[in-house]
């Protein structure tokens, strides 16, 4: 009887695993949703995408086809490309939020229609995030909130302990400074913000905030007509905190007409720090017109918006940890680290 069930047994494991080999899929579809493509950022996102799926797929001998749907920061449009997407029967789809609170709408349908999907770079808000994330089984791929301000504040600092008339230019034991945000109510804006400003103070720099958070959706353009403004009303500026580069590029091309930040020697500067370390930020900083920057790796978040989907497609599990990534203690996210960026005298 004990061989009739352990053969019994054999057979079904068997029997299971050629299951497992006759549904084993060549090819996948992934349809991706982003925010915008107009996002230098999210555009180094996107392309670390298409360059590992290819990577990876030949690594694992399979084919990832990726195709990607622009929102154009547009909630609206963002739900009705989830309709869109859902019409592709793809295997998968991968989330770039276009508002961080209006992720339910898209998990709803995506629930409904048995398709999976993962989050990453712009975080569901925290009053949603436990329904569309944790509470759904599926997963964030991000960047701390934080760690991005606490670095242009830890930036600041050791300028400021190195010669802090090179930043004071009136002399007067203060910092003047202003602060462009990326929008109210994204969190990574929210504390690149809080701690840029809470670190450098908290590691000795004497700031004082001249006007109030200036929002410009990081944006070139607008950050440069708001510090055209403000550069106006505000000369003693010394200091501009900018939540990204497009922002702080925007905030020198201001600078530029009134003759600061030229790059040119025996100009005036004032220091600007950004977020994401862009080829036209690396670019400025090398050209003396911006003093330094906190590397965001789109590149790095791209395989790992790959690497983890294909890990669950395949084994059904997320397996973070088992690929290399740090699993946060929500278990159901991971962060790509930042690094700070500036020329080393």
């Amino acid at each position: 009887m004990k061989k009739l069930v352990a053969l019994v047994l054999a057979l079904v494991m068997v029997l299971s695993v050629s299951a497992v080999f006759a549904e084993a899929k060549t090819e996948y579809n992934v349809d991706v949703l982003v925010w915008k493509f107009d996002d230098t950022y999210g555009s180094s996102v996107r392309q670390g995408m298409l360059k590992w799926a290819e990577s990876i797929g030949e690594e694992l001998g399979v084919k990832i086809n990726l195709k990607m749907y622009d929102a154009g920061d547009d909630m609206s449009k963002q739900v009705e490309q989830c309709d869109q997407a859902i019409g592709d029967k793809p295997d998968f789809v991968i989330i770039n939020l276009a508002e961080p609170a209006g992720g339910q709408t898209l998990v709803d349908k995506l629930g409904a229609a048995g398709i999976p999907f993962l989050f990453y770079n712009i975080p569901p808000s925290d009053e949603t995030y436990e329904s569309v994330v944790k509470n759904t089984g599926a997963f964030f791929v991000g960047t701390l909130p934080r760690e991005a301000g606490d670095m242009q504040g830890e930036i600041l600092a050791k300028l400021w302990e190195k010669d802090a008339s090179k930043i004071d230019l009136n002399g007067d034991g203060k910092v003047q400074f202003v602060e462009f945000k990326g929008v109210a109510n994204n969190p990574e804006a929210i504390a690149r913000t809080q701690y840029s400003e809470e670190t450098a103070v908290a590691l000795g720099v004497p700031l004082e905030m001249v006007t109030d958070v200036i929002v410009a959706d990081w944006d070139t353009t607008k950050a440069n007509d708001a510090m055209l403004a403000t550069w106006k009303s505000h000369p003693e500026i010394e200091l501009v905190f900018a939540n990204n580069d497009d922002m702080a590029i925007g905030v020198i091309a201001a600078l530029n007409q009134s003759g600061y930040n030229t790059g040119n020697e025996g100009d005036p500067a004032i220091t600007v720090i950004g977020v994401d370390a862009t080829d036209a930020a690396f670019e400025a900083i090398n050209a003396g017109r911006m003093t330094a920057t906190v590397k965001q790796d789109g590149d790095a978040m791209g395989k790992a918006n790959i690497r983890i989907m294909m890990n669950y497609l395949q084994t059904g599990a997320w397996g973070a940890e088992e690929l290399g990534y740090k699993l946060n203690e929500d278990g159901c996210s991971t962060f790509i680290p930042y690094s700070p960026i500036m020329l080393e005298e």
